[in-house]
């Protein structure tokens, strides 16, 4: 089940994709993606009775998609998690961690799948496609095991990035947390159509050009294990995101580096999810 949320007439709703088009998920007494997903397996039952028989009310391709949920408690983000993106940490003189490296995006920075990307400040605007997972049953001390029953769904996310910005403190979050900088979608995914998260394919391409491309096989730490790391923690509640990290091939990797201008598209894509494509704005 593909699930979404949209703007008409001036208003934002929750649906669900059906064909070429979107069921309204008012009817059923669901206005926030957040009460979808708090309310389970018995929330999607109940929307999957109403796909069966309702007619969809606005078609795909006009709808106003917006990032797939209200802001979340929690966007956490896991760094250098593909070995070859490690790599070209090292080249940058960053130290490798001992365990899983994390850094918050504020939740400000999340905006939908098809808007504007604003530099900000920022010189060295960057990108990194990567798959997000949305937290369903809360998780607290979760095993790896029993991880994946904790998973909502999955969406594609952009972790845009300021790289100059980055690095004024060791916890990345400054450079990762501009407004816009967080655009994911187009829709969520439920977990019971993503087999196995750790076998997709993903890209990223800027202005037509491929720039990144990998598979989520090729996570080091994967996502049950990230669950199970930050749940020792913390509990991650419904709704929060995490981004299992990015692939090689991003702007500051490159030799020589290669950072987004106004005017460039971005379009990131994860097969049995969907793609997001947005472009940076004018300063």
């Amino acid at each position: 089940m593909k699930l979404v949320r949209y703007r008409q007439d001036d208003a934002v709703h929750v649906g669900a994709v059906k064909d070429d088009g979107i069921v309204s998920l008012d009817g059923i007494g669901f206005a926030t993606m957040a009460a979808v997903i708090e309310g389970g397996k018995p929330a999607l039952d109940r929307i999957a009775e109403h796909l069966s028989t309702a007619t969809a009310e606005v078609a795909l391709a006009d709808a106003e998609l917006l990032a797939p949920i209200e802001r979340p408690g929690k966007y956490l983000a896991i760094g250098m998690n593909y070995a070859k993106h490690l790599e070209e940490a090292d080249k940058l003189g960053v130290a490798r961690a001992k365990h899983q490296v994390w850094f918050n995006k504020q939740t400000t920075c999340i905006s939908g799948p098809y808007d504007d990307i604003e530099p900000g400040v920022t010189e060295k605007l960057d990108y990194e496609v990567e798959l997000a997972a949305v937290i369903g049953m809360a998780a607290k001390r979760v095993s790896e095991a029993d991880a994946k029953d904790h998973v909502f769904g999955y969406t594609v996310a952009n972790d845009v990035s300021a790289r100059d910005w980055q690095f004024h403190t060791p916890t990345f979050t400054m450079g990762k947390s501009f407004d816009t900088h967080g655009p994911i979608g187009p829709w969520i995914v439920t977990a019971d159509e993503v087999p196995d998260p750790h076998a997709l394919d993903l890209r990223c391409f800027v202005n037509g050009e491929k720039r990144q491309e990998s598979n989520t096989n090729q996570l080091i730490n994967n996502l049950w294990a990230q669950i199970a790391y930050l749940s020792t923690a913390f509990t991650l509640e419904p709704g929060d995101l995490i981004a299992t990290g990015t692939p090689e091939g991003v702007g500051i990797g490159m030799e020589p580096q290669v950072f987004l201008q106004p005017g460039d598209v971005v379009r990131c894509e994860i097969d049995g999810i969907g793609a997001i494509e947005n472009r940076v704005a004018a300063r």
